[in-house]
């Protein structure tokens, strides 16, 4: 078992910056995908970046040359830097773990994530 828990969310104004941050627990596992999702109201849940255990990633193109995925394996937590934010960057964020692969899908489908966090709001205002 792992369990997820997010932090960092807040309100900003557009063209601002936040980090979120993801600290794991529980069982740990040397092959990974790690993920970020969100999901606005009234929409899907969706991907936005993901890295894997040996430290690729891959990001949804709305969020390329934005936000950075990056992980502190000594630290067991995932973070995400969001710069440049837009209003449409408004949801609450999702932190999620794939365990015992190390591949990331490109397309960030929500399948092979077993585990989920909690949640954390972000809003961006214009």
């Amino acid at each position: 078992q792992v369990q997820l828990v997010e932090s960092g969310g807040g309100s900003v104004q557009a063209g601002g910056s936040l980090r979120l941050s993801c600290a794991a627990s529980g069982n740990t596992y040397s092959s990974y995908c790690m993920g970020w999702f969100r999901q606005a109201p009234g929409k899907e849940r969706e991907g936005v970046a993901a890295i894997d255990s040996d430290g690729s990633t891959t990001y949804a193109d709305s969020v390329k040359g934005r936000f950075t995925i990056s992980q502190d394996n000594a630290k067991n937590t995932l973070y995400l830097q969001m710069n440049s934010l837009k209003p449409e960057d408004t949801a609450m964020y999702y932190c999620a773990a794939a365990l015992g692969g190390s591949y990331c899908y490109s397309e960030l489908p929500e399948w092979p994530f077993g585990y989920w966090g909690q949640g954390t709001q972000v809003t961006v205002s214009s």
